[in-house]
């Protein structure tokens, strides 16, 4: 699906683009949940409520994906400049 950059309102709130809902099937009143850290936040659509175990779970997942491609945690900003670069450049 790729990266969207969104822009928080003055009263806190985002804005889904209308592809990402549809691609993830999300409707009016669905919930999301949000996870935060000192990186940032990961929102998922709620299929039934998680519980922080839940989020752990994914969490670690992430991690143990990242570590065994090679990434550091000292890699995400890089990462995420380069996906930004590429999407300035593919939208030109």
């Amino acid at each position: 699906m790729g990266v969207e950059v969104l822009t928080v309102s003055s009263k806190g709130q985002i804005v889904l683009p209308v592809k990402m809902r549809r691609t993830i099937g999300i409707t009016d009143g669905d919930k999301l949940a949000a996870f935060a850290s000192d990186d940032g936040v990961i929102m998922l659509k709620v299929v039934k409520v998680p519980t922080v175990q839940d989020f752990k779970v994914r969490l670690d997942e992430a991690k143990d994906w990242a570590e065994s491609v090679g990434y550091k945690e000292e890699d995400i900003s890089d990462i995420i400049k380069s996906v930004r670069l590429a999407k300035r450049e593919n939208s030109n």
